[in-house]
């Protein structure tokens, strides 16, 4: 991963988006990636995107098979291309992609979103699980962004409750972000004691994550008492669900989802209670892991530029999705680094251009 730890500090991130994009362009047949772009998956819906079939990546001699990785994420017919993507670059990096087993979460029955997972990736190990949007629609505040105010984003809360009770613990992972080392090196993360473990940015404002109403209610505030907090983004997490179950996380959260419908004190849809509960006691891991804000602000969504370091997972969080701004023929310069990954078959940008 040479390439993706120095990329940052090149002097000219478009010299090496060419050079990393230019064996695509080779070769209309076969790419190197190994994407089969004459086999054409048609949609079961008109209203779905097609997507080519992703081939069985074996990276290795030989796995332990009996080592099962788990990873989860939510699915949503208006997101599927991102997950689409981000299920590619985790099997197309990995030592060990048959390792893998996927658990996504639904909040609606579409069984045409099924057929494109299973069409789009013939070998993938995965379940699928229903999340009853009833358990948090009347719990959700109004934020700064209606995209944080679905359901469907406040499913990682209930994890626990929803995935199988042999299952441990899990990775979970936002559709908005594509991995690009073995997510073996994430899975074996030690977390100690903790319950949950993200790579944390102590340097940013912790402050304004909250409303002044919170900060100036004393008895609120004493929520960090004993704590040193710190933001976490909580699209990129390994979580000890079964720690999760025991400690009684979800009730945690869920209470001061309550306060907040009260009192209003937080903007973010299902990030502040997160971090009402775990910030400062979570296991940190490198940030490498998270270069996350990629999709721009909540507001406007303007560009945003690599943050220096090692690069293992690239985050389109923010208001600014890649497959958007790409078919908007007004793309940010780091969109390009997602393009690769992307397996929608009619998409509008194309390496032909």
């Amino acid at each position: 991963m040479a390439f993706w730890s120095s990329i940052v500090d090149s002097p000219s991130l478009l010299g090496l988006l060419s050079l990393f994009l230019l064996p695509l362009l080779n070769n209309s047949t076969t790419t190197t990636n190994g994407f089969r772009l004459g086999i054409i998956r048609k949609p079961t819906s008109p209203n779905l995107p097609v997507f080519r079939e992703a081939p069985a990546y074996r990276n290795a001699d030989s796995c332990n098979n009996t080592q099962k990785i788990h990873i989860t994420m939510t699915l949503d017919a208006n997101y599927i291309r991102g997950t689409m993507a981000a299920v590619l670059s985790i099997l197309q990096h990995s030592t060990c992609p048959e390792n893998m087993e996927f658990h996504f979460l639904w909040s609606r029955y579409e069984p045409e979103v099924f057929s494109i997972i299973k069409s789009t990736f013939p070998y993938l190990n995965f379940n699928v699980y229903r999340f009853d949007s009833n358990r948090v629609r009347d719990k959700i505040s109004k934020s700064i962004r209606q995209a944080l105010d679905q359901p469907l984003n406040y499913a990682r809360i209930y994890l626990a409750d929803i995935i199988p009770t042999h299952v441990k613990r899990v990775i979970y992972l936002d559709s908005d972000l594509v991995v690009i080392d073995d997510i073996e090196k994430l899975w074996e993360v030690n977390l100690e004691d903790k319950v949950l473990a993200a790579p944390e940015y102590c340097h940013a404002n912790f402050i304004e994550y909250f409303t002044n109403i919170f900060w100036a209610d004393r008895k609120l505030a004493e929520a960090f008492n004993g704590r040193n907090p710190c933001y976490f983004n909580t699209g990129v997490m390994i979580m000890n669900v079964e720690k999760w179950r025991e400690g009684g996380y979800t009730e945690k959260v869920e209470i001061w989802m309550g306060v907040q419908k009260q009192k209003r004190i937080y903007h973010l849809g299902s990030l502040p209670p997160f971090l009402l509960v775990l910030a400062g006691n979570i296991k940190g891991v490198d940030h490498r892991w998270n270069q996350h804000g990629l999709g721009g602000d909540n507001i406007e969504g303007k560009c945003r530029n690599l943050h220096p370091g090692p690069i293992s997972l690239l985050h389109w969080s923010g208001k600014g999705k890649p497959w958007l701004r790409l078919d908007s023929r007004k793309p940010c310069t780091v969109d390009h680094l997602w393009a690769p990954y992307d397996l929608y078959r009619s998409s509008i940008h194309s390496f032909e251009e």
